[in-house]
């Protein structure tokens, strides 16, 4: 009798420790962080690129990346950035500096680093923008739409 109180003890320790450790949001950094991040530990990548008026944008912010297990994906896996497109920040990465050029001319103005890494070759810039790129920051795949939980999971393995 002890032994079963034992490991049945010792079972429900380990699930609550399991729960309890469980990540409950996703870990995004800066570009300035991945820059060291990747100097000291090469990962891959995983850009978000949104606007406070784009209604998929909310809906993946409530929704896919409230899953836990897109969380734990891109938590273990990824170096995760969320990026508003109308930042008027003035980014350096590789070297480079990055602003929004467009802060004064466009009503929705873009910064230079969504347009650099999701503009489509005659296609006008559309939200959400979500890219995977490999330790070297190349870019692997690109994502314009929605992305459920489902496929977020399916897009990160």
């Amino acid at each position: 009798m002890k032994k079963n109180s034992f490991l049945f003890f010792f079972i429900l320790m380990m699930i609550s420790t399991k729960i309890y450790t469980q990540q409950k949001e996703i870990n995004w950094i800066t570009f300035e962080q991945l820059e060291d991040s990747l100097n000291m530990k090469p990962k891959k990548v995983f850009l978000s690129f949104y606007a406070d008026w784009c209604a998929y944008c909310k809906k993946m912010d409530r929704v896919a990346f409230k899953n836990a297990e897109v969380i734990n994906i891109l938590n273990s896996e990824y170096y995760s950035i969320k990026m508003d497109v109308q930042s008027k920040d003035t980014i350096l990465f590789g070297g480079k500096t990055y602003l929004n050029k467009e802060v004064r001319t466009s009503r929705r103005p873009k910064h230079e680093i969504p347009l650099l890494l999701a503009s489509r070759k005659n296609e006008p810039f559309s939200l959400p923008a979500n890219l995977i790129l490999d330790k070297n920051f190349t870019i692997r795949k690109r994502f314009f739409e929605y992305l459920s939980p489902k496929k977020m999971v399916s897009i990160l393995k």
